[in-house]
Order: structure tokens, then sequence, then C-alpha cells
């Protein structure tokens, strides 16, 4: 079974080994230091500058592409020989194979429970009644590659407890080759204490000594949830490894992990990539512009493509994003670079990615639950100076020409991905534009709401024949109220264009879809359009008087594991499931329990005066834990406290509000990741 970020039991060995049992597992000598400190000064994720890789073996000289079952079958039955031999046509015949996909990954539950009487690994025949060599086999026929699982523990991280590596490490990796394996994931669960180093560089010699007897190369995935940083010292280990627990098909999970291996640029590289975990494009806990984020980021990041999702049931738009060839093309640039945040502020980031041909990938990335405009340059992407430059849109597969702006504003959870190039073709393109929203995009049923869209230039040619329309749900008034046409934009013009919204009386409260579109022609008549999907969002007044917000019904919210609950604790991943919010062993009737990191935010209108509530980590992670809170006030921060840990009492939190459209309830991590982040916002209250 698969790491959850709530639950560290599995994960952490309770006791180091005797050295006798050591002995007998057949791991002696000495023994590196767990957890090494980072040099003074540097930080836990940013520390010294790596080693060269010593693995030079000539594999995963790109980060690996693939699937693996764990996401769409779990332990379930399904998972098989069937399954497997089913997801290698699915490559073949769905364009994955021709867009880079290579490796056909078992996760856990493959084996039988118990080895053999020689300490062989058996395959369970019932799921693979022909072994894992004929599986193998049928992979490589479809000219596809086969990946393994264990963990580096005397059982894998499954309650069924199959065997796992420890102490078998050079007869399991022998066998792998012999049956054609070509990827190893190696877990970390019931490590027994035994050193992290110790345990997956043993297992290194064995992938190379069995390599060597059979001429079978095996990719090595280190798969120790980042608990030692194996970025510092993994180089020569693997040629992978995951820099956080595992990841969950929800936005503040994958936003959780992204910002954790966000700061690790420095150690990726060709044959040594950061790993953030499986993709989940696709498993329907997200939404498409979301899952075009998250890989998006995943590939400015170079990190390995692995599908997550179901493909024998996946939809075409799932398809449509894992095989987006322009997009795969910045995640396998052969020169190796993981993109670099340029600048992070207010939920918005821009991350840049050196390729090997000069040019550079830029993502605009918006965190946040509205439109944000997110603008960089070339010169601070890192591009020669130009008199213009060439700017291809990765998801609308269009070029355009740019006189250096790179910016666009960005939907709520949404990333726009260029690559941007001084090659001189700049000018057979139409020039930029960048079409935007000012003011916000909260309405009440019945009364118009006024918005303000512009249309501007970035072009070094002029923008010609230029139009603009904002359109809405059917029975909704949306009137222009200023031009929406401009004769000519040069460049850096912007066409504004004033606008009210007026939803019909009764519409219930919720999200609704705008779409604001904008035409023009370069000077050679070449036509362009661009789009920008907005959300507005129908809004309940605020009650007057003082409302606990277990009870009010809130606008949005994302959350580091499973979903917001109302009154009660977080809970584990699924809704209901928590407990009475509980905080150092007092019990509080009402409130939210959230689970960093995690966005709660709520219309207030300009009618509401103040928060109030007791904010701690709840007692059902034990001594596990740290996060801290802030009440937000529209954009600034009005609140917040220190790092809290399970062992401090509930502290009590209030923030002045006044004059305020919204209020977001936020809570990050204490700065070590998510594992058993549990916030409680108890007898949270808004008066209004």
């Amino acid at each position: 079974m698969r790491h959850l970020p709530t639950r560290t039991t599995r994960r952490r060995a309770v006791g180091a080994l005797t050295a006798g049992l050591l002995g007998a597992l057949g791991l002696t000598g000495p023994v590196p230091a767990a957890n090494a400190e980072a040099p003074a000064g540097v930080s836990a994720r940013t520390s010294a500058a790596p080693a060269a890789p010593a693995l030079d073996d000539g594999l995963a000289l790109t980060p690996p592409m693939g699937f693996n079952n764990w996401n769409s079958t779990h332990c379930r039955a399904e998972f098989n020989e069937e399954m497997v031999k089913g997801i290698a046509d699915i490559f073949v015949d769905k364009g994955l194979k021709d867009a880079g996909y290579e490796y056909v990954n078992l996760d856990d539950c493959w084996a039988l429970p118990a080895r053999d009487a020689n300490g062989k690994l058996v395959p369970d025949p019932a799921r693979f009644p022909g072994g894992i060599k004929a599986v193998a086999d049928y992979v490589h026929s479809k000219g596809l590659k086969l990946g393994i699982y264990t963990s580096a523990g005397t059982k894998t991280c499954n309650d069924a407890g199959f065997p796992g590596g420890l102490g078998h490490e050079y007869s399991d990796a022998q066998q792998f080759a012999d049956w054609g394996v070509d990827y190893l994931k190696y877990d970390n669960c019931n490590n027994q204490g035994v050193d992290a180093k110790l345990r997956y560089r043993t297992m290194r010699d064995a992938l190379k000594a069995a390599s060597q007897t059979t001429g079978r190369p095996i990719v090595y995935s280190i798969c120790e949830w980042g608990d030692n940083k194996p970025w510092e010292w993994a180089a020569d280990v693997g040629h992978l490894w995951r820099t956080t627990g595992d990841i969950s098909d929800n936005w503040g999970s994958m936003l959780s992990i992204m910002k954790q291996n966000l700061p690790l640029t420095q150690y990726a590289g060709p044959g040594r990539w950061n790993d953030p975990d499986m993709l989940e494009v696709g498993n329907g806990g997200m939404t498409d512009t979301e899952y075009r984020t998250h890989f998006s980021m995943w590939s400015i990041m170079a990190a390995p493509l692995l599908i997550g999702s179901d493909l024998r049931s996946a939809s075409k738009e799932t398809f449509d994003i894992l095989g987006n060839k322009e997009v795969i093309a910045v995640d396998q640039d052969p020169l190796g670079k993981q993109g670099a945040v340029l600048s992070s502020e207010g939920g918005r980031r821009v991350v840049a990615k050196e390729m090997k041909d000069g040019s550079r990938a830029v993502a605009l990335f918006n965190e946040t639950g509205s439109p944000q405009r997110i603008a960089t340059s070339a010169k601070a992407v890192g591009l020669p100076e130009a008199n213009a430059y060439t700017l291809r849109d990765l998801w609308q597969h269009k070029s355009y020409n740019t006189a250096g702006a790179i910016s666009a504003t960005v939907p709520a959870h949404g990333t726009v991905l260029v690559r941007v190039s001084a090659d001189g073709r700049w000018a057979k393109n139409p020039p930029a534009v960048e079409i935007g929203l000012e003011g916000g995009t909260l309405t009440e049923a019945g009364k118009p709401a006024a918005l303000t869209t512009s249309v501007t230039d970035l072009g070094r040619t002029p923008a010609k024949r230029v139009a603009v329309s904002l359109t809405g749900p059917q029975g909704w008034k949306v009137k222009a109220k200023s031009p929406t046409t401009a004769g000519s934009l040069p460049t850096g013009r912007t066409l504004r264009t004033k606008w009210t919204v007026t939803a019909p009386a009764g519409t219930p409260p919720g999200p609704y879809d705008l779409t604001l579109k904008a035409n023009h022609r370069s000077s050679s008549g070449v036509r362009a359009e661009s789009v920008l999907p907005l959300t507005t969002s129908v809004v309940v007044a605020p009650p007057s008087g003082t409302s606990h917000l277990g009870d009010l019904p809130w606008l949005s919210t994302t959350n580091g594991w499973g979903p917001v609950e109302r009154n009660t604790s977080n809970g584990e991943n699924a809704a209901g499931d928590g407990t009475p919010l509980t905080v150092n062993g007092v019990v509080y009737a009402t409130g939210l329990g959230v689970h960093a990191d995690s966005t709660v935010e709520f219309y207030t209108g300009e009618a509401c005066e103040t928060v109030t509530a007791q904010v701690g980590i709840d007692d059902e992670e034990g001594t596990d834990g740290s996060v801290a809170f802030e009440i937000w006030a529209d954009g600034t921060k009005a609140a917040s406290t220190g790092v809290l840990t399970n062992a401090e009492a509930a502290q009590a939190l209030s923030a002045d509000v006044s004059g305020a459209q919204v209020v977001r309830l936020v809570v990050t991590d204490g700065g070590d990741g998510i594992t058993s982040d549990h916030g409680d916002w108890a007898d949270a209250q808004l008066t209004c």
C-alpha cells in the first residue's frame, strides 16, 4: 500500500536493528549516518551542490516516462497479466509510445506473500499465470519496457505483507534481471531502522552485479519519500529518487508536492532526477485545468512522467493532456535542467527552464482561486537581447511574436506554458496579445456586477482589427458599456472595455462559466484568437450578527489530504471520516478540520468585521505535525500564528476583515513537509 501522508507508523521503523540481525540479513560493514545535517546556513531542501553522478551507465538520460498501475487498481484482482498486457497495447494504439512513454510498471501485490524454499520471489499464479518473464516478453515485443516493485524492508507496504528485498538484494536483483525487468521501484516500508543509504546502496550494487551477468540494465527508482534527503546523496546510487510522500488526486496534494520539489533544481540532471511521484491526470479528483497544470509543472520540473490513471477507461481529454508532445518535449529536453522559480508572490509563480537549443520554457502558474495576471520578460528568463522573440503557446499550439514581454491572465489553478526563443523568425507570426480581467468575479443574483476587460498588444508589430467579446450562461445579461473594438493597437497599448454581468434572480449560489475572447490580425492579415475561460461565482450576502464558519457556505477550498470537513477533524482521505475537533485534549463542537496546505475562502461582501478562532493541530495525529495559520482579507494578511505543534494548546487568533470582499483561512506546513499536518479552525466565527 502506498504511503499516506497522514500516517507514519508504517513509514518509520520502531527502533534500529541489532548488529546480529543486521548480520543475519547480510548487511554488514560500516553504516552511514542517517539524516545527515546540511552545512550551516544551507536550507533543508537547497543545500550544497551535488557531486557528479557515478552511475555512468547511460540510463535515464531524460526523465523516465511510462505507467504505474497503483492508482488505478491498487491491490484489486483486476491487477493481473491481462491488464498489464492491455496497457502495453494502449501505449501503442493510442500513440503514447510515439509520444515517448516507455515503461509499463507493476506496483505492489504481484508476488505471493511468501518466498519459496530457496528464498526466491514467487509471482502470484492467479494474477500472473505465465510468470513475470512472459509479461516482460510481451511488453518487449511492443517495443516497450517492464518495471517491477519491491521495498527496501522485510515486507512491502501492502498490509498483506508481501516479501521485501531487505537481506535478499542480490537474489532478487538476479531474478528481476533474469525475467527481463528494465526498471525497479524500491520502496521504504518495514525497513527495520536500517540506514537508508546502506539499504539503497546495497540494492544498487546488486542490480549492477545482475546486469553484469545478464546484460540487462535496470533503471533504479529510489522511493524513500524524501525522508533522508536523497537528493543530497543518491546521485551515485539511483537514477531517480522520490522527494516527497505519496501524491493524492486532489489540488491540495498536488500543490504541496510541487512546492516541495521546486527548490531542488540544482540536484536534477541526466541520469539523476527529482521524482515528485506519479501523475494523477485523468483520475477524476481535479479539473482538466488543474490536470493541465499538473502536467505542465511536472514537465518544467523535469520530473518522471509516470501515468497513474486507468488508461482502459481514460477520456479523450486525458489522452490529449498526456499526449501533448510539445509539453513532453520540455520534460524530455536533453540538456536535463529542472525549471527554476524566478518569482513567487501571492500564489503567482514564474518558473523558467533552459533548453538545449537556447530557448526557454516558461510556466506562468496561478495557485489561487481567481484569475491572476502573471508577468516576466525575455531578459528575466535568460534570453539574449533581441528586437523581438518567438513565443510558442504549448497548449494552444500557436506561435506569436513578442517585443520581450511574457505575460498572461491565468485562470484559477491554471498554468500558461510557453517556449520563447530569439530565433530571428518572429516576424512571420502575429503579435501576442494579453487578454485580462480587472475587478472581481463575484456577483449576487439579480444585481449587476461590473467588470473591466483588457486586450494588450505584447508584440513588436501592431495588432490590427481588434475585437473583444464576453459571454455567460444562457439567461444571463452581459452588456458592454464601452467600445469592444480597436482598429490598431501598437506595442504596449491596451483596449479596455467595461461590462455589466447580471445573473438572473434566483440563480443558485455556485460557480458559473464566462468566456472572454479577443480576435486580432497581424499587419499581413494573419488572424489570431485568444480565449480566457473565467469563472464567476454567484454568492449570497453573509448573515448579520455572529455565525459559525463551519455552518456557512464557502466559495472554494483546497486541502492537502482529503476534503475540508465541517465541524469535525480532517480525518483521512474520504469525506465525512473526521472525529470531534480536539486540540490538546479540549473538544470543540464547531469549526473546520483541514490538512496543510489548505485554503478555505468565504464571501464577506464588504459587510463583515472580524474573524475569530481557536487554532491548533488536532489530537488525531498523536505527536506528529506542525502548521501555521493565516487569515487573509482580500489580498492582505490580516493575522497569523507562528509554527504550532501538537504539543501546544489551541491558540486564539483574531483578525479585522472590515471592507473585505473575500476572507481566506490558510494553513501552511511548518517547513518540514505536510506529514500529519491536521489543522483545526476550532470555534471559528465570523461577525458581520
